[in-house]
């Protein structure tokens, strides 16, 4: 399948990387030479250099037989416009990175298809909606629901205060008998961990746990988590990532917005309408104190500094704030959040690339998930024919090493399986798997 991807920033070289593991055919372009080179060296890709809603560059990338063209530029009208080029040209579908609300109405979806623009991406509403689901489940880092709840992914760090910590995966049923989890993944570090049996849990892990319906309240409890509900909520700028978080916050939360630039905070005043608006340096702790930071439960830090932001959060944390979200720029500092005390620490960049890959991939799965810092999926297959999936035990299937099978759901029923399990006729079945074992997934369930 030919790939154009328009732009070599996070969001493109990330999706580059993705889509390299398929040996997918991908052009890159980009008017730098410096990333191009870069993304030459470290993927598997060819690179254009040249402005992308040129004619003559699409001609060059082949954009006539192109099956996907993702413009995902830092200039909202140039991917637009390559867009609506590469669509005339032929290519059978294209998404385009955009930022102007207005555009990104549901109302006018019909408009940019009739342009030939497929779909629209905004990495600003793409991260505002992670940070809601954040913190309407504040005990976890991550909670994702497959088929309506009947099985769960959830995300935990594991401190001090974790009756799991030191405990080998093959005893923690011994904590208690009557949870049914699985952990299908261990971020330690910047290093992903498929758990096995003998695998020990260490304090400062990340671990995602897949259980059944009914178990979260148990869960919190066996983790050594306390259950918070969050009422108030400060937002640390007046970005337009911190604007689209207050504006869904503000319809269940108690908001303070904290803004330094006078102008801005007009400009909040405006478009918000339940949100408390102080102008104040984010560096002036009294000023925090005096606005209420002592009685917040959750702290969002969303200025355009990585750095400001990530101080921002330690000092709330060092308030007693109960959960701290900061927004960085530097995809790197992703992995370091378990490690220097931030709850979770989000990229708008690689949330967008991640949204974009798991929508290209729709077609073939029933649904796909991206998990904090950790560079894999969750992937829900369907078994759409008895094959070799049916025929033997999930022990016996050459299943790989870099995947593993956390939940099946049956009908109504949801079950954990054991290398014993045989999977049937129209199960679905989730499946935690890293870059490298996708390919090898699709030609298993397909």
């Amino acid at each position: 399948m030919k790939i154009i991807i328009a732009g070599a920033g996070d969001i493109g070289f990330h999706l580059a990387q993705l889509l390299s593991y398929e040996n997918q055919d991908i052009v890159l372009i980009d008017t730098n030479q410096e990333v191009l080179d870069y993304a030459a060296t470290h993927l598997d890709v060819m690179t254009l250099r040249g402005d992308s809603s040129s004619i003559d560059v699409l001609q060059q990338a082949d954009a006539a037989r192109a099956r996907l063209v993702l413009a995902v530029t830092t200039s909202e009208k140039n991917n637009m416009m390559t867009a609506i080029l590469a669509k005339k040209m032929g290519a059978r579908q294209t998404i385009a990175r955009a930022s102007n609300q207005e555009y990104l109405e549901t109302t006018q979806r019909e408009t940019f298809k009739e342009l030939g623009i497929d779909s629209l991406i905004s990495p600003v509403l793409l991260a505002a909606e992670e940070i809601q689901r954040l913190i309407r489940e504040c005990s976890f880092t991550d909670h994702f629901a497959f088929e309506n709840g009947k099985i769960n992914l959830i995300g935990v760090t594991l401190d001090e205060y974790s009756p799991l910590v030191n405990q080998q995966l093959f005893d923690i049923g011994d904590v208690d008998t009557d949870v049914n989890l699985r952990p299908i993944a261990i971020l330690r570090g910047h290093r992903t961990i498929i758990p096995r049996g003998q695998t020990i849990l260490r304090r400062g892990d990340h671990v995602y746990f897949i259980t059944k319906q009914g178990n979260l309240e148990r869960l919190t409890t066996m983790l050594g988590k306390r259950k918070v509900k969050v009422k108030n909520v400060m937002i640390l700028g007046g970005t337009p990532l911190g604007l689209a978080t207050a504006r869904r916050l503000e319809k269940e939360y108690n908001v303070t917005v904290i803004e330094h630039n006078k102008d801005c905070c007009k400009m909040l005043a405006e478009q918000l309408d339940n949100s408390l608006i102080i102008n104040g340096d984010a560096s002036n702790i009294d000023l925090l104190e005096e606005e209420g930071l002592n009685h917040m439960d959750a702290f969002i830090a969303l200025s355009n500094n990585s750095e400001t932001n990530i101080i921002a959060s330690l000092t709330a944390k060092n308030h007693g704030v109960y959960k701290t979200i900061a927004q960085v720029e530097n995809k790197e500092y992703i992995h370091i959040s378990q490690n220097i005390g931030v709850d979770t620490l989000i990229n708008k960049k690689l949330i967008a690339a991640n949204n974009i890959f798991r929508f290209i991939r729709k077609g073939q799965v029933e649904a796909i998930t991206s998990l904090h810092g950790v560079d894999a999926e969750v992937i829900e297959y369907v078994v759409n024919k008895n094959n070799q999936t049916t025929k033997k035990p999930l022990k016996d299937l050459h299943f790989p090493n870099t995947a593993l099978i956390g939940g099946v759901i049956r009908g109504d029923e949801a079950l954990i399986p054991d290398g014993d399990f045989q999977l049937q006729l129209n199960d679905k079945v989730i499946v935690f798997a890293l870059p490298e074992a996708i390919e090898r997934l699709e030609r298993l369930f397909h």
